[in-house]
């Protein structure tokens, strides 16, 4: 997985969020670990109107939204949902 290079990802987050802080933990543990932009949803109205309740919402550079992050996942097979979910989005 080391030559594996990830595109830049934004992470829709809140504060205080145990489920985003614990993906976005998972997320920088992976070797290499995507380029991630962290945003607080209440931070701007349309965020927060669009995803309210949400969150974590992982997207791409584009501004597509992935598939929700199953909570369970880390290490490897996190990677490789990354992986299909990021082909899955390129091929749509």
């Amino acid at each position: 997985m080391a030559d594996l290079s990830w595109p830049a990802l934004t992470l829709l987050t809140r504060q205080g969020c145990c489920l985003c802080e614990g993906l976005q933990e998972r997320l920088e543990a992976l070797d290499p670990a995507p380029p991630l932009q962290c945003v607080d949803v209440d931070g701007d109205a349309q965020l927060q109107a669009r995803f309210g309740l949400e969150v974590p919402v992982l997207m791409t550079a584009s501004g597509e939204v992935l598939a929700r992050v199953p909570p369970r996942l880390s290490g490897d097979r996190l990677a490789d949902w990354l992986q299909r979910s990021l082909n899955s989005s390129n091929s749509a």
